[in-house]
């Protein structure tokens, strides 16, 4: 049974870590931010606390697989296809609020290795990703492939 100090801490790690998620998607310029993916970490973990007091695991594994069923309709609404030059923007933003969710019920679960080590892969690709992406595209892309646009 998890005392009420557990469930502040497992709360509020879900909570900073969606937090830092979304600022960097914030200062990216992405449509979700510090707030969107703060509320996504503690929603998660929220929605799993609850089914894991209760002391049932199938209550809890019935709770992940709504967290992941429903999150995936949060980030479907970020993704938009670009008609005039068919890109498709937004999916690093929605794979951010999927791996938030990830993050959250890790936190609630008290999976604190897991949730660090994907936290640090998570910091790694968000911030060396999208300049490495241009590095290999540069050195490899076949001559009518051009950037997307920013």
């Amino acid at each position: 049974m998890i005392d009420t100090a557990g469930f502040v801490l497992r709360l509020t790690a879900a909570t900073l870590i969606g937090c830092l998620i979304g600022l960097n998607r914030d200062l990216h310029g992405k449509p979700t931010g510090i707030r969107t993916l703060g509320l996504v970490g503690l929603s998660s973990a929220l929605i799993v606390l609850v089914a894991y007091g209760r002391g049932d695991s199938g209550d809890a594994s019935r709770a992940i697989q709504g967290v992941v069923t429903g999150i995936g309709f949060l980030g479907a609404g970020v993704i938009i296809k670009d008609p005039v030059n068919t890109h498709i923007r937004g999916l690093t933003t929605a794979a951010s609020i999927y791996l938030t969710a990830g993050l959250g019920v890790a936190c609630a679960l008290g999976a604190w290795v897991p949730m660090a080590i994907a936290g640090v892969l998570a910091a790694v690709v968000l911030g060396a990703g999208g300049q490495l992406e241009k590095a290999l595209r540069r050195r490899w892309a076949h001559p009518t492939d051009a950037d997307p646009p920013p």
